[in-house]
């Protein structure tokens, strides 16, 4: 009986996990189209136009990310989502020079993150003589 109740809980949450996914994706479609047609309108000459062009770009990213990482539970997906959350912070036009340097130190935790948990292929032969 157990075993069953932690079987159905399991595929209970993978299967709520991927509709929240799909309703993600949704959405980043919807705010990509809505975002398009609020640039378009933009004064292309004005740096504020530029700075909403990355804010809403890296917003679309950020859900795609999200979206990655409830459907593959990946380290690197995990750790690839913060690093364009704290991108987007650190490219705010008004971040204080605190914001910058916390930003730094959780991109560069980010960084040893990845160096130390996330598995790299390992390299064949082919790829060894194809570099010389």
């Amino acid at each position: 009986m157990y075993d069953q109740v932690i079987k159905w809980t399991k595929s209970s949450a993978g299967t709520l996990e991927r509709a929240l996914a799909w309703a993600i994706l949704v959405g980043v479609v919807a705010f990509a189209t809505m975002s398009g047609a609020v640039l378009s309108s933009m004064d292309w000459r004005a740096t504020e136009t530029f700075y909403e062009l990355i804010y809403r770009v890296l917003l679309l990213v950020i859900g795609i990310e999200l979206a990655r990482t409830l459907l593959t539970h990946d380290l690197e997906a995990i750790l690839e989502l913060l690093a364009f959350v704290v991108a987007r912070k650190t490219l705010k036009p008004d971040v204080t020079a605190l914001d910058i340097l916390l930003s730094v130190a959780a991109f560069c935790a980010l960084m040893g993150a990845r160096a130390y948990f996330v598995p790299r292929p390992a390299r064949t032969a082919e790829q060894d003589h194809s570099t010389h």
